[in-house]
């Protein structure tokens, strides 16, 4: 039997959940796993009943969470390092930034034979000034030196590790995808789109360009909301913008959707608007089928999900380009704005706008049925198997 003790920043919506337990229950039954996690941000939703649904138990260290916290990161590190001495992995495998550092300098000292950490993102541009971003390298350059692998989800972010930032030596970096299970995406979809559409009340004639994610500085909601500015006035088409998460920045948001002269509403029982902040949902596949464009305008990503579920659900895409979009959106789905102007989002916006119904129909015929078999989770438990015994040097 194989023990992997897994480690995740948190259980909040997102990437690292849905890869973190997949590869949890799905693995093989030489596998015995142990999933760890620190809880979401304050305006984060937790993503438990992700976990639960798979019916697997799990150990939350509350003191582990995303922000740096000097004295509950030494708690959590401590735990981490008990939970090593009870559980005697031959496996540790981190997932994203917090569960990274904390999980792997634990599972150095204590000596475990395989230790393997998965970049979901980064932190080396546009989080913060050059010299926290030098520490952070540095950090993540002992790390890699100490681990026996690094997994990146995309080809790009692997070339990002081993070349732009040379965190990491091409030998010991692979590249291991997303695994998802989209194909609730693409199933009873015109269903799915009346109730969403008469539970949030958007009338069937509007345009819906939906945006999915944390309100935080990194995800530029900004850009949308100036672009959808200048989309206004070259069109007269009724229009809507959901921004789909909460976060830190949504009251600051709300006023500026005010300076911009929009419209905005908070809740369905509001008359239609130009933006509708709907907080988190968590019935995406229903959520998606309700939108007709969906966007993403972040500074900085590792995989975005929400192009992953808007593809498989048939839906056209505009994004900025960043992290591993390239590698993800095909070639079909939409527009990758290669700067982050809000005349270059606007135009791609407008272009989305006249051509989405027919670029929808072709999305969902040729390409949700390649994006849901791509980013499969059988495929990303394979892989991982294989990447394990490779590194425990059994024969695969």
């Amino acid at each position: 039997m194989i023990k992997v003790l897994r480690i995740i920043n948190r259980f909040n919506l997102g990437g690292p959940t849905y890869n973190a337990a997949y590869l949890t229950k799905y693995l093989s039954s030489e596998y015995t796993t142990l999933l760890v996690g620190g809880v979401p941000e304050k305006h984060e939703t937790d993503s438990l009943h992700i976990v639960k649904s798979l019916n697997i138990e799990q150990v939350i260290i509350p003191e582990m969470s995303r922000s740096i916290n000097p004295l509950n990161d030494v708690i959590s590190y401590r735990k981490i390092k008990q939970l090593i001495k009870e559980f005697k992995p031959d496996i540790v495998h981190t997932h994203a930034s917090k569960a990274g550092l904390l999980g792997r300098i634990a599972a150095i000292q204590e000596k475990v034979p395989v230790i393997v950490h998965t970049f979901h993102g980064h932190v080396f541009h546009s989080y913060f000034n050059p010299l926290i971003t030098r520490l952070f390298i540095g950090i993540e350059r002992y790390l890699a030196n100490k681990s026996s692998a690094i997994v990146a989800i995309s080809e790009l972010q692997k070339r990002e590790l081993t070349e732009q930032f040379r965190v990491v030596s091409n030998q010991k970096c692979v590249v291991i995808p997303l695994g998802l299970d989209l194909k609730r995406f693409s199933e009873n979809k015109e269903e799915k789109r009346i109730k969403f559409r008469k539970q949030y009340n958007i009338p069937e004639d509007v345009v819906v360009i939906g945006i999915v994610g944390r309100l935080v500085p990194i995800k530029n909601h900004r850009l949308i909301l100036d672009a959808f500015r200048i989309l206004k006035s070259r069109t007269n088409k009724r229009l809507e913008i959901l921004i789909v998460g909460d976060g830190e920045t949504k009251n600051e948001l709300i006023q500026y959707t005010k300076e911009l002269g929009l419209k905005f509403r908070t809740c369905s029982e509001d008359m239609s608007a130009d933006v509708y902040f709907t907080s988190w949902i968590k019935e995406m596949d229903e959520a998606y089928s309700g939108m007709d464009i969906v966007a993403l305008c972040s500074k900085n990503e590792g995989t975005p999900v929400s192009l992953l579920e808007a593809q498989a659900s048939g839906k056209m895409i505009v994004t900025t380009n960043v992290g591993g979009v390239k590698d993800i959106v095909h070639s079909e789905a939409g527009y990758i704005v290669d700067d982050f102007s809000v005349e270059s989002f606007a135009d791609a916006l407008e272009k989305a706008v006249a051509e989405y119904e027919e670029r929808n129909r072709r999305i969902e015929e040729k390409v949700s049925p390649q994006i849901i078999q791509q980013y499969s989770y059988e495929i990303l438990v394979n892989r991982m198997d294989a990447l394990y015994k490779n590194l425990m040097g059994l024969v695969v």
